[in-house]
């Protein structure tokens, strides 16, 4: 590829091949930032029923619930994965079903408002995107070392991905 100095000179440019690499980058790490986005608010709308969810059960009794779910799903409540289930269901308090369901909403709030400053090219977004990208690293890293399975390679993967979409477009305002 010759550049308009470089085709009045009669020579080529030695910088076009980078310069086509980065731009075709550039457009594809663009587009894949309404990805992020809309992933990043899929994300926070689950986790935000789920949390929600949780309420329901705030004022019944949680065996009674566990129960009826091995019930539904034609399991031997005398084996020992439901009995467990069951066992743990007894455990569970009021108070720590509303800590995890505002322990959710707050989760929620936050890959919501990700997910929407990302469509809308906020750098606060990009920000908070690739920072709480970045914290879940590690974790996934040791969780490695404990056993490699595709799904963790997955998340660690789609996490890094994400991680540099981010960054990227971190980098790109910056050099504006």
């Amino acid at each position: 590829m010759l550049s308009r100095k470089s085709v009045r000179r009669g020579q080529a440019d030695p910088q076009a091949p980078a310069r086509a690499i980065h731009r075709n980058l550039r457009g594809w790490f663009g587009a894949e930032l309404r990805i992020v986005a809309v992933f990043e608010f899929a994300k926070g709308a689950l986790v935000l029923v789920a949390g929600l969810g949780l309420l329901a059960f705030v004022h019944r009794d949680i065996r009674d619930v566990a129960e009826e779910l091995v019930e539904h799903l034609h399991l031997d409540p005398a084996s020992r994965v439901p009995e467990i289930f069951v066992a743990l269901a007894e455990r569970v308090a009021s108070m720590d079903l509303w800590l995890l369901a505002i322990g959710a909403t707050v989760y929620a709030i936050m890959r919501i408002a990700e997910g929407y400053g990302l469509w809308l090219d906020r750098e606060w977004a990009e920000w908070l995107g690739a920072a709480s990208g970045l914290i879940y690293v590690p974790f996934e890293i040791y969780a490695l070392t404990k056993g490699v399975t595709s799904l963790k390679l997955a998340t660690l993967g789609i996490n890094l991905l994400v991680v540099a979409v981010l960054s990227d477009a971190l980098w790109r305002r910056r050099r504006r």
